[in-house]
């Protein structure tokens, strides 16, 4: 992709590269981590002192922050929580929400600012290792990115499962599964407020001049994978629910893979780079493909409590396709955590954990079934298409903050 400023060189300093991220249940490829820079001077002539040091300021911040962060997002086990006890990845959002109004002085009405500083950040799925533009909307994109990134790390964090103190098997609680979902919907509309109201301000030429971590493609694509993953909670919820009826799990399903299917679309042409690019693509086919079997699973069942032949045949079909495509869910996970950086699979839990253990047990014994209930066994039946559902669920809404008065007055 192109990039005004970039340094090649500087590749072992410059952008960390783990040899290991552990175990993965929600994938963040790297998190991009802002440059110093000098903001006294390019300001000095138009912006009140008083409020030129409040932006550098915050922003010096930030960038002390963010580099550190920039390792417990790779090592989630390990991350790391300040004297009072909250995440150092709480903060660091809380310092980003305190830059933004402060920042979108710079691009206020009237404003003369929006292109007089050079933002610099480091990238991660990209092959120039930073990315430099003068341009504030930039800088803008680039933080929602980073909020969106730190929302995914702690969502994550959440699905890891844990061991109990009284020793019993790793698992995730309901709260953690239901505090993930608001997470997840988090993420996505900060990614959603990017796409719609942030890339349309940036010039075409400073579009051009974007990093792959920050195309519409990627962007639409983590925006897509969040929601999924949501999607994805709510299933296991489902599954672990006595009231949910198997409509209810296959509509599920059914929306989990047009998420993924619109993640995977939204990557196809992208020129992502080996390490972070190539496992993020990894990690969107892997579930794309276990969303699908989920989906072909509820949909045999459900089309196995017909009285018709043709339907108990569709069944079979389904359930069938189900089981080959866990089995290629499978295999696309070993190359997901066999990929530089290379990671492992927490223990499974939630609905991938019911549907292993069920889904070649049913599909082996309604195969069986209908085998003694039909003796014309030459006719096969075509795989039958999936319902086709709307998404229910929908990013939270996120705004750009107003301008704080300091900067309005600027």
């Amino acid at each position: 992709m192109g990039c005004f400023n970039s340094k090649p060189s500087d590749a072992g300093t410059i952008r960390r590269r783990p040899g290991n991220i552990g175990e993965v249940a929600v994938f963040i490829p790297g998190l991009r981590v802002p440059e110093s820079l000098e903001l006294s001077h390019p300001l000095s002539d138009g912006l009140p002192r008083q409020l030129t040091e409040r932006l550098s300021a915050l922003r010096s911040r930030i960038v002390v922050m963010a580099a550190h962060e920039a390792l417990s997002v790779t090592r989630p086990r390990k991350r790391t929580f300040t004297q009072h006890g909250g995440s150092t990845s709480a903060d660091l959002l809380q310092a980003l929400e305190e830059y933004l109004p402060v920042l979108l002085g710079l691009v206020k009405e009237g404003s003369n600012f929006e292109d007089k500083i050079q933002f610099s950040w480091m990238n991660q799925e990209d092959d120039a290792e930073e990315t430099a533009l003068p341009s504030s909307w930039y800088e803008v994109l680039s933080v929602l990115h980073m909020m969106a990134m730190l929302r995914l790390s702690q969502a994550n964090s959440l699905l890891l499962p844990k061991t109990s103190l009284e020793g019993y098997h790793a698992k995730v609680s309901e709260d953690n599964k239901r505090a993930s979902v608001e997470i997840f919907l988090k993420a996505s509309g900060f990614l959603e407020c990017a796409i719609q109201h942030v890339l349309p301000r940036i010039s075409p030429e400073n579009r051009k001049g974007l990093p792959v971590d920050l195309s519409e493609g990627v962007l639409k694509a983590i925006c897509m994978q969040a929601l999924g993953q949501a999607i994805d909670v709510q299933l296991g919820l489902a599954i672990d629910s006595p009231k949910a009826t198997l409509a209810v799990k296959r509509r599920l399903a059914c929306e989990m893979v047009k998420c993924w299917q619109q993640a995977h679309e939204s990557m196809a042409d992208l020129p992502l780079i080996d390490s972070w690019g190539e496992k993020h693509r990894l990690f969107v086919k892997w579930k794309y493909i276990e969303a699908k079997a989920a989906a072909y699973y509820y949909h045999g069942l459900i089309l196995d409590e017909g009285n018709t032949e043709k339907s108990h045949r569709m069944a079979v079909a389904a359930l069938q396709s189900a089981e080959e495509l866990l089995k290629e869910s499978r295999d696309v996970a070993e190359a997901f955590h066999a990929a530089p950086p290379v990671s492992r699979s927490p223990p499974l839990c939630g609905s991938m954990k019911y549907l292993h253990d069920k889904i070649q047990k049913d599909s082996s014994c309604k195969v069986r079934i209908n085998k003694d209930l039909y003796s014309n066994n030459s006719i096969h039946e075509a795989v039958p298409a999936l319902p086709d559902f709307a998404v229910a669920l929908k990013p939270e809404e996120y705004r750009l903050p107003a301008v704080t008065v300091e900067a309005a007055n600027g």
